[in-house]
């Protein structure tokens, strides 16, 4: 996926979708609770609760142990859910073929809709496919913009992450960035390999791709150490993660070198080290708004048989960048676990 027309039309449409779903609602990610087992959330009733029938919806991510970027989207999923008298199930798992089978847990139980990460696309397609013959519309979040279609989803709600990339890679020419890394966390996750080749793309200096295993914290630190040791003319590390920027921060600090850190996500830590000036900006995503849109369009498709973005088109929650200039006025948010 590039950065020609299509993908400026692809902005402009969601915004229109998303308005008239606030309209409508108006009328009317964590890593200490994910894992393999299903937890039911949203029971708490804002004053706003619809009074349709409860649905239930599963939302099925491939959040891994300590990435606390799924908190922010499970806060947003629980936030509409609440609203919407939705009883929601929440399963993660970062394999795929679990995830499959998470999803599939879902489908026997019967739920009114499903809302499921795709950064494996392919593992999911079969399990997609009986969902939707069994009549539960499915919908997608966070990974897989460029594979939604395909698979036959209803709609989408994330970023597109190589637009997002090709925009960090703008925006490090800008700074007058040289040479810098891209830190992948997670081997084989589409998303994340598109992240970095959208900033390879537009970047005018050299860049590298650099793999560390995201679930142990002291393997990334020392893998990224070792790259800042060995070449001391690395100006940007570039990562793809919060928990991944500030574990890049402390390299760079113990290391001595003069590298800047970049990021894609925040979380209330990130937003206190842009103050700080040890993380340079993070491209946002608002992964709040991806949860909570992907519960709301299951109860708007359920009750009043919207589709946002017409089924054509996704509805963009990013990139927005995230830097000393603005961080203030987030900061409060992320502190909420909401931004």
């Amino acid at each position: 996926m590039d950065s020609s027309s299509p993908s400026r039309s692809r902005r402009i449409a969601p915004v229109v979708a998303m308005a008239a779903a606030v309209a409508l609602t108006l009328a009317g990610c964590s890593s200490g609770s994910g894992g393999k087992k299903a937890e039911e959330g949203g029971s708490d009733a804002s004053a706003g609760k619809a009074t349709t029938p409860q649905m239930t919806v599963a939302l099925v991510t491939h959040q891994s142990p300590g990435d606390t970027f799924w908190d922010i989207v499970r806060k947003g999923a629980e936030a509409a859910a609440a609203k919407d008298n939705v009883k929601l199930i929440y399963s993660a798992d970062p394999n795929a073929g679990n995830q499959a089978n998470l999803v599939q847990n879902a489908i026997d139980q019967k739920v009114d809709g499903i809302a499921i990460t795709l950064a494996k696309p392919d593992a999911l397609k079969d399990v997609i496919s009986k969902a939707k013959a069994a009549n539960i519309p499915v919908v997608g979040l966070n990974s897989g913009v460029s594979e939604w279609k395909k698979l036959g989803l209803l709609e989408f709600f994330g970023q597109d992450e190589t637009v997002a990339g090709e925009a960090l890679g703008n925006r490090l020419n800008t700074l007058g960035a040289k040479k810098a890394v891209c830190v992948i966390q997670e081997q084989g996750n589409i998303g994340l390999t598109q992240r970095c080749d959208g900033v390879k793309k537009t970047f005018s200096g050299a860049i590298e791709n650099l793999f560390v295993n995201g679930t142990d914290m002291p393997s990334v630190k020392s893998t990224i150490t070792a790259k800042l040791k060995q070449d001391s003319s690395i100006d940007h590390v570039v990562t793809l993660g919060a928990p991944i920027a500030m574990t890049a921060a402390q390299s760079v600090s113990e290391t001595g070198s003069k590298a800047k850190v970049a990021t894609f996500d925040l979380n209330k830590e990130l937003t206190g080290a842009i103050s700080k000036g040890t993380v340079e900006f993070a491209v946002d995503q608002q992964p709040y708004l991806q949860g909570y849109l992907a519960i709301d369009s299951l109860w708007l498709y359920k009750n009043n048989g919207n589709y946002m973005g017409g089924g054509e088109q996704p509805v963009l929650t990013g990139p927005a960048f995230v830097d000393k200039s603005n961080v203030e006025a987030v900061a409060s948010y992320a502190a909420k676990g909401t931004r």
